[in-house]
C-alpha cells in the first residue's frame, strides 16, 4: 500500500503535468512555491539535484511501498534531470523532510494554476499543491504523512499570505491517501478527471470564503 499522500509528482510517464503556455499574468507574477519553515519537530530543505540528497530520492522512489503510489522509480540521472529542472523554473519545489534531523520524507509543492489540475476547479494564482511520499520504510503506517502535511500547510501559509488554498490530488482508487486527506480534514471537492489519472480532489481552505466549487 503506497504511503504517499498526493501522487504522482510533477512529471509522469510521457507527459509533463506543467502548463507552460497560456498562463495570465497574475500566474505567472505569483512566482514559485514558498519555501516553509516548518514547526519542530519537523524540517524542510531543498532537495539539490545531486550529491547525497539525489541518492536519497532515488533510493526512496525505487522502493516498493513508494513505487506503488508515486509511480517514478526512475533512473539517478532522470531524478537529477527532474530535480533540476523543478530548481530552474516557478513551477514546484522538491523537499527532504527531516523528523527530528533524520530524513523521511521526499515533498513537492507545485503552483496548482500552472498544473493540469488548474483545468478542474477554478485556480487561483497562489493556490499550492502538495505530494508527498515517506521514504524510510519504518516511518510508514504511523500517521508521519497527516503530520508532515498538516506541518506544511501551516508552514505555506505562515510564508505566503497569498496562497488560500492547499490542494491535494490522489489517485480515486488510492485509499491510504485518501484517508490522509480526510483524516487530516480537507474538504473533499469530488472525483476529477486528469489527463493520467481519476483524482479525489481535496482543498485546505485558509477560510471559508475559500473553499471553491467545481465546474458543472
Amino acid at each position: 500500500m503506497p504511503s504517499s499522500g498526493s501522487a504522482p509528482g510533477p512529471r509522469t510517464g510521457e507527459y509533463t503535468r506543467e502548463i507552460r503556455e497560456g498562463l495570465g499574468p497574475a500566474v505567472l507574477a505569483a512566482g514559485p512555491p514558498p519555501v516553509p519553515d516548518l514547526a519542530a519537530p519537523f524540517r524542510a530543505r531543498i532537495a539539490l539535484p545531486d550529491g547525497a540528497d539525489l541518492d536519497l530520492v532515488h533510493r526512496w522512489m525505487n522502493l516498493p511501498h513508494v513505487a506503488a503510489g508515486y509511480d517514478q522509480a526512475w533512473t539517478r540521472e532522470r531524478w537529477a534531470a527532474e530535480i533540476g529542472g523543478q530548481l530552474a523554473g516557478d513551477y514546484a519545489r522538491p523537499f527532504i523532510v527531516e523528523f527530528d534531523g533524520r530524513p523521511v520524507a521526499y515533498v513537492e509543492l507545485y503552483r496548482a494554476a500552472r498544473d493540469v489540475v488548474a483545468g478542474t476547479y477554478p485556480a487561483r494564482a497562489h493556490d499550492v499543491g502538495f505530494h508527498i511520499a515517506i521514504g524510510e520504510t519504518d516511518g510508514v503506517g504511523r500517521g508521519l504523512a497527516v503530520r508532515i502535511f498538516r506541518a506544511f500547510i501551516d508552514g505555506v501559509f505562515a510564508a505566503e499570505p497569498e496562497c488560500a488554498r492547499i490542494v491535494s490530488e490522489p489517485d480515486a482508487s488510492n485509499q491510504a491517501a485518501r484517508r490522509v486527506d480526510t483524516k487530516l480534514g480537507l474538504r473533499f471537492l469530488g472525483e476529477v478527471d486528469l489527463p493520467h489519472k481519476r483524482a479525489a480532489l481535496f482543498i485546505w481552505p485558509r477560510t471559508e470564503a475559500d473553499v471553491p466549487s467545481l465546474p458543472a
